[in-house]
């Protein structure tokens, strides 16, 4: 398998220094619709320079489209997708089910990728991707590569190696979101698991205090030939929010690793000083992954601090610059000013030197190296990826001037006899390897000459600039499918009005309502032939059972079973699709508000002349993080409370495979559809 590197690019910067760093493959984001919204993305312009520089290095470009679609953004969506399909784009990444679909039928050809925001955990939901024609998916970070390994599925496996993790499964993160109304569906997470938490037990004894759900940096390298040995076709670093030096540098390193080269001691160190929040290889090889000490860059340990007065710190250090970023203790600084013994102001500093004192520190304090201007410039000081090439020219009498490049050719006029001097293979040669600022050098170069042909200099330099456009051309030229039409049949969907509840035993059945859903196994086999009743199954299993269901994945078996809102339903195209499928009934996202969801029943009647039968919570305690195993050491027969700095408390569970953060209150949602009542948390 020839494995592909893909490197993050925020900006067209970050994009140049992954290209040239070794990356076979680059992903990024437009202005609008990509899960990084914060990071620089790209214009339309800059969008089309990205592509022809990528393209002409033989590196491909995914655009990441990987947000939740409200309706009324939905032209502009595919607006952009019909940008991106037109100017080049390899491939586009995607979470929303509904506009999967959508592109799906309107090009056919262009290969989508399930982002891992569609919580690839399952290898159902694999299978259903595949079968709907999805070309890749980045499965989830809470995969181990056993799990990995075992998925059958002739799907394209992408894997994050690399970069910052998320506490809770991709796409089910709905805590910044409740918390803000910053949705991490949306691109716009506010990273409430990097906050301090203090943990409560149910006696309201104060379990824990720190950054508990905070995770280390993901580093895949001490283990890295297992992936090589594995089922992963792409390798993923994450990092569109991560300076020029930051890609460069971590693309370089993982380049070495593919490529036999291996890496250093030193190199590890340079990670550190890049980003660090101390580094783990994450559940692919079952390692823990919270940090809970702190949530910031740590940086690379360099000295402690040696003694304090009212001006002055002495540190004793490995190497200090000045510029550079330190933490002392969890004080971070900009060293401007850098003294010796003497108090002298210096440049760079081995062994003791002193800064100023503009902060609290304590004697031993350790101190670490957070950024260098020296590193950072020394790393971006690079060398240009260059493309092999090969070069045939024909400069025989009496024939037309060729240089073919790559086999495209391109002609000039007729060669002459020389009068006087005759032109050699040399000249040739030294002509056309003038090859300047683009992105080429000659791997195999040849020649047929006549003994006496001659050919003026000045028209090989102008056929070569004119062979060198046409090979870019002729790269850079796109053979695409037009878009196709697309029709929306009318289905056959029975629009019930039910009211549901959520229950733990029997007892609790009442006539009040006319669906009942539970989690216990035993209770839905004793009840479901006396009532409508639902198996809400247990979240991101790896393997399904086959039985009537409340779906919390996407899975390929929807026939009497109703999707959770764990679907992320936005908009009507996903509601639609998934009837189409057989739904019984779905369940619309609670990030959705009253108006929206309002007015998404109304907007469906007005572009499929039927209703959808839809499903919305309107009392219940909504599920804002489900984490793989216990990170937060807790009992799996108590229950226990998370408060925020805000003083706001979230219910916290564990069952023994998965934790469970609950909202700090109740969402109320009235809607013109049916609804579930929950009270069960």
């Amino acid at each position: 398998m020839v494995h592909e590197l893909l490197s993050p690019a925020g900006n067209m910067e970050c994009l140049k220094a992954a290209v040239n760093a070794g990356a076979d493959a680059v992903y990024l984001g437009l202005k609008n619709f990509s899960a990084r919204s914060f990071a620089g993305n790209f214009t339309s312009d800059e969008f089309i320079d990205a592509i022809s520089y990528c393209h002409l290095r033989g590196v491909k470009v995914y655009v990441t489209m990987n947000t939740l679609v409200k309706d009324d953004e939905v032209d502009d969506f595919l607006s952009s997708i019909d940008f991106i399909y037109e100017n080049g784009a390899d491939a586009v990444l995607m979470q929303d089910f509904g506009m999967m679909m959508l592109v799906r039928k309107l090009y056919p050809s262009f290969p989508i990728h399930a982002s891992t925001q569609f919580n690839n955990s399952s290898i159902d939901t694999i299978k259903f991707l595949y079968n709907l024609g999805i070309k890749r998916v980045v499965v989830s970070r809470e995969l181990s590569l056993y799990e990995i390994n075992s998925i059958d599925v002739p799907v394209e496996i992408e894997c994050f190696i690399h970069g910052a993790l998320c506490v809770c499964y991709s796409g089910l993160c709905l805590m910044s979101s409740m918390i803000g109304g910053r949705s991490a569906n949306r691109g716009a997470c506010a990273y409430p698991c990097r906050m301090m938490y203090k943990l409560y037990d149910n006696d309201g004894k104060l379990y824990n205090y720190n950054y508990l759900l905070s995770t280390k940096e993901l580093n895949t390298a001490p283990s890295f030939q297992e992936l090589l040995d594995s089922n992963i076709l792409s390798f993923k670093i994450e990092g569109r929010m991560k300076s020029p030096a930051y890609v460069y540098f971590v693309t370089k390193f993982y380049r070495n690793i593919i490529d036999g080269k291996g890496y250093t001691d030193k190199d590890v160190d340079t990670l550190k000083i890049l980003f660090n929040r101390s580094f783990t290889t994450g559940h692919l090889f079952n390692q823990n992954i919270i940090n809970g000490k702190y949530s910031s860059h740590r940086g690379l340990r360099i000295g402690i601090v040696k003694s304090i007065n009212k001006r002055y710190i002495e540190l004793d250090v490995e190497c200090l610059r000045q510029g550079d970023g330190i933490r002392i203790g969890d004080k971070g600084l900009t060293v401007n000013y850098l003294y010796d013994k003497k108090f002298n102001l210096i440049n760079e500093a081995k062994g003791i030197c002193f800064i100023r004192n503009t902060f609290k520190a304590s004697k031993e304090d350790t101190v670490y190296l957070t950024s260098s201007l020296y590193l950072n410039n020394k790393i971006l000081d690079y060398k240009y990826k260059k493309i092999p090439v090969n070069v045939y020219v024909d400069a025989r009498v009496g024939h037309k001037l060729l240089i073919d490049i790559n086999g495209i050719n391109t002609y000039g006029s007729v060669v002459d006899k020389a009068l006087k001097k005759n032109t050699s293979k040399d000249d040739i040669y030294s002509k056309v390897n003038k090859l300047g600022d683009t992105p080429y050098y000659i791997s195999s170069f040849k020649c047929d000459i006549s003994e006496n042909s001659f050919v003026p200099l000045s028209s090989l330099n102008n056929l070569r600039r004119d062979a060198i456009k046409n090979y870019e051309d002729s790269v850079l030229k796109l053979d695409r499918d037009s878009k196709k039409s697309i029709s929306f049949e009318k289905l056959d969907i029975p629009r019930t009005f039910y009211k549901s509840l959520v229950i733990k035993n029997s007892s609790e059945i009442s006539s009040s309502y006319d669906r009942f859903y539970t989690s216990n196994f035993d209770l839905y086999n004793k009840l479901k032939d006396k009532y409508d009743i639902y198996y809400i199954e247990e979240r991101c299993l790896f393997k399904n059972k086959n039985i009537k269901h409340s779906l919390r994945n996407y899975y390929g078996m929807p026939n009497l079973s109703i999707s959770d809102y764990s679907f992320n339903v936005y908009n009507i195209y996903t509601v639609y699709f998934l009837e189409k499928l057989g739904y019984k009934c779905v369940t619309l996202s609670p990030e959705l508000n009253s108006f929206e969801c309002d007015n998404l029943i109304n907007n469906f009647y007005n572009k499929f002349k039927f209703y959808p039968n839809v499903e919305v919570l309107y009392h219940t305690r909504v599920l804002d993080m489900t984490i793989k195993g216990n990170v937060l050491n807790i009992d799996c027969r108590r229950s226990y409370t998370l408060v925020n700095k805000d003083n706001l408390k979230f219910k916290v569970i564990y069952d023994g495979r998965l934790t469970y953060i609950y909202n700090f209150d109740y969402t109320n949602v009235n809607a013109k559809c049916n609804k579930r009542f929950d009270d069960s948390i």
